[in-house]
C-alpha cells in the first residue's frame, strides 16, 4: 500500500490526522467536564469546546491562504506547534482554576483543528483522479486511531495531575508535538494552473455560488454541525442521567468509531454509487440516530445514537469533501477549501455554544428530535442536485479533471 510515494504521503497525513483528532477527541471528552469544574455557572461548562471551534473558525481562511504562500507542510507543522501550546495553557487554566485561560488554550487547539483540516484536500493532492476519494477517506481513517486514545488519554490524564484534568491537557500537549514530527516528513507537491487558465481564477462569488458547492458546503455543515451538537451535549446528558465517566468514554469511543471505521471503504462506495446517494444515506442515517434517542436513557440507546450519528457524518463529510473538489480549479482551491472549512467550523461553534441551554431546556431527547426538518432539507437539496446533474455537475467534473490532469 504505501509503496508508492503518493501512498506514502496519504500514510503521512493519515498518521498526522490519527494524531490531531486525539486531541480534539480528548477536548471534546473532558473539556465540558473540565470547565464545568471551574465554571461560575453550570451554562458555561461547554465555554472550553465552544472556543474550540470559535479558533478553528477564526484561523481557517487565514491559514488556507497563508499555506498558498508558504506551502503544506510548514503550515501544518505551525498548526501542531499551536497545539502543544494550547494543551500547554489549557493544563495551566485548569491549574490555577482560570476558565478564560482554559478556554484560551483550547481556542489554540482549535487553530491546529484548522490547520488539519487541509490534510484531506492535501491527499486530494497528492492523490491521481482514480486514488482521490479513497485518498480522502484513508486520511480521515486516522481518526479511528483518536477514538481509542483520545476518551482513553483524557480519561486516564484526568487524575494523573491534580486539580483534574490537567494531566489530560498535558497529554494533549505531548500528542500535538510528535502529530509536527510526523509532519516534517510530507512532502506536497505545489500544483500548477492549467495553460492559459488565470493566475486568481473566477471570483469568490463565482465559485461559492455554484449550486453544487453550496450543496457540498451545506451538507458537509449539516453532518459536522449536528455531530458536534449532539457530541457536545452528550457527556453531559449522560451525567444527568447518572452514567459515570468511563461509561460516557465508551459512549464517546463508539462514536468515533462510527466516525472513521467507515473510512476505509465510504471511498468505494462514492466510486460504485456516486457521491450524492452516499450522502443522502447519511441523511438517511442521522435520522435514524435521532431515532433512537427517543427510546430511552441507558447506555443501549445513547450508544446506539452516537454510532449512527458517527456513520452519518463520514459519509456526509467525506462525500461533501469529494464532491466540494469537483468544484474548484488549482486556482482557486485556496479560497474555494477556505470558505467551505470556515463556514463548517463557524457552525460547529454555533452548535457548541448552544448544546448546553436547549438541553437544559428541552432535555436529550427533544433537543435530538429539533433536528429533524434540518436534515429535511439538507435531502431535498440532494435530491434536487441529483435530477440537476446534468447540468450544474458534469461540466464541472470534466473542467476540474482537466486541470488536475495540467497540474
Amino acid at each position: 500500500m504505501i509503496g508508492r510515494p503518493m501512498h506514502r504521503q496519504v500514510f503521512l497525513l493519515a498518521s498526522a490526522q490519527a494524531l490531531f483528532q486525539t486531541a480534539s477527541v480528548l477536548v471534546m471528552t473532558v473539556g465540558g467536564l473540565a470547565g464545568g469544574q471551574i465554571a461560575s455557572r453550570p451554562e458555561l461548562a461547554t465555554m472550553p469546546i465552544a472556543t474550540m471551534f470559535l479558533g478553528t473558525a477564526a484561523t481557517t481562511f487565514p491559514a488556507s491562504m497563508w499555506m498558498a504562500r508558504v506551502g503544506r507542510r510548514t503550515g501544518f507543522v505551525v498548526g501542531a506547534l499551536l497545539g502543544v501550546a494550547g494543551g500547554l495553557l489549557a493544563a495551566a487554566g485548569i491549574w490555577l482554576g482560570a476558565l478564560p485561560l482554559l478556554a484560551s488554550g483550547t481556542f489554540l487547539v482549535g487553530a491546529y483543528q484548522a490547520f488539519a483540516q487541509f490534510y484531506r484536500f492535501a491527499a486530494s493532492e497528492v492523490a491521481n483522479e482514480a486514488f482521490r476519494p479513497r485518498a480522502i477517506s484513508l486520511v480521515l481513517a486516522g481518526g479511528i486511531v483518536a477514538a481509542l486514545a483520545g476518551p482513553m488519554l483524557g480519561h486516564l490524564g484526568g487524575p494523573l495531575v491534580e486539580p483534574h484534568y490537567v494531566g489530560s491537557f498535558l497529554l494533549l500537549a505531548l500528542v500535538s508535538l510528535i502529530g509536527a514530527g510526523v509532519l516534517l516528513g510530507l512532502r506536497v507537491p505545489t500544483p500548477k494552473a492549467e495553460p492559459g487558465e488565470a493566475v486568481q481564477g473566477r471570483p469568490w462569488r463565482a465559485i461559492v455560488f455554484q449550486p453544487a458547492y453550496l450543496i457540498a458546503l451545506f451538507g458537509a455543515a449539516t453532518g459536522y454541525g449536528i455531530m458536534i451538537l449532539a457530541m457536545t451535549a452528550t457527556p453531559i446528558a449522560m451525567v444527568h442521567h447518572h452514567h459515570a465517566l468511563s461509561t460516557t468514554a465508551t459512549v464517546i469511543q463508539l462514536h468515533v468509531l462510527g466516525m472513521f471505521l467507515p473510512s476505509f471503504f465510504t471511498g468505494s462506495l462514492i466510486a460504485r454509487f456516486g457521491v450524492l446517494r452516499v450522502m443522502l444515506a447519511g441523511v438517511t442515517l442521522f435520522a435514524g440516530h435521532v431515532l433512537m434517542t427517543l427510546t430511552g436513557s441507558g447506555f443501549g440507546s445513547f450508544a446506539g445514537a452516537l454510532v449512527l450519528l458517527g456513520v452519518g457524518w463520514n459519509f456526509l463529510y467525506v462525500g461533501g469533501t469529494t464532491l466540494l473538489t469537483n468544484t474548484y480549479t488549482v486556482a482557486e482551491k485556496g479560497r474555494a477549501q477556505a470558505t467551505n472549512d470556515m463556514t463548517i467550523f463557524a457552525i460547529g461553534l454555533a452548535c457548541s455554544f448552544s448544546a448546553a441551554a436547549p438541553l437544559q431546556t428541552f432535555g436529550w431527547q427533544m433537543l435530538n428530535a429539533l433536528l429533524l426538518p434540518w436534515l429535511a432539507l439538507a435531502a431535498l437539496s440532494l435530491i434536487w442536485l441529483s435530477y440537476r446533474r446534468h447540468r450544474y455537475l458534469e461540466p464541472l467534473q470534466t473542467e476540474t479533471e482537466r486541470g488536475s490532469a495540467a497540474a
